[in-house]
């Protein structure tokens, strides 16, 4: 790989980490100099990384003013699980069509064990890793490298959202009943209830984010 495209990568990677554990709040503005000081590298992979990043809709670019952590309202979170809602499910269901391997199945069910011993030991951040490691293998089980990328290219903001969020909201048991319940219904090879289960688990989560989000005030995420 050259080094400039090698640069710009580790850029893009460090500068999303932080937005996505909320090192760099909604909001936060910096020009392009003060994010290559904090990186250590040069402005041109930094200037690349957040147009990239800009596309992505975690950024937004300001003319002489560098970038801005874009906020992400109430309104906004209920058209992303809106979204996501669909296109998981979607998954879910392809994945029980398809009949995924039992070593797919076993990656499912390690991700739902993992959470089930975060919250066991009361370690939500660890939960929420285990979570989204569920998500994104469920929707690669679906085989279907469209509806991939178009799910990548939304489920960031939702994430760190859910992230500052995550003290807020209930123990999450009911969500790793409904996972074993999605897991359940793919080894079964049932379309329908895999799309089904899912599409409710969404519904529920997304309705409760959306909730949190308006009666903390925190309409400016």
């Amino acid at each position: 790989m050259p080094a400039d495209r090698s640069q710009r990568d580790r850029a893009y990677a460090e500068i999303r980490r932080r937005i996505l554990l909320n090192e760099l709040t909604p909001g936060t503005q910096m020009l392009e100099t003060e994010v290559a000081d904090m990186l250590g590298m040069s402005r041109t992979p930094v200037r690349e990384a957040l147009i990239r990043l800009g596309e992505e809709g975690l950024v937004e670019i300001r003319p002489r003013h560098g970038m801005r952590v874009k906020p992400v309202s109430p309104d906004d979170m209920r058209e992303i699980y809106d979204v996501l809602q669909s296109l998981e499910a979607t998954a879910a269901g392809l994945a029980a069509d398809r009949g995924i391997s039992e070593a797919e199945l076993g990656d499912l069910n390690a991700a739902v064990s993992d959470m089930d011993a975060a919250l066991e030991a009361g370690d939500l951040p660890r939960w929420a890793l285990a979570d989204q490691r569920f998500h994104d293998l469920l929707v690669e089980a679906s085989g279907n490298r469209r509806l991939m990328d178009i799910v990548g290219t939304i489920r960031d903001q939702a994430h760190r959202a859910r992230m500052a969020t995550l003290t807020l909201r209930p123990v999450p048991t009911a969500s790793n009943v409904d996972h074993r319940n999605v897991i359940d219904a793919i080894r079964d090879r049932d379309r329908a209830a895999a799309s089904r289960h899912h599409s409710d688990h969404l519904g529920r989560s997304g309705a409760m984010l959306v909730d949190l989000l308006r009666r903390h005030g925190m309409g400016g995420m």
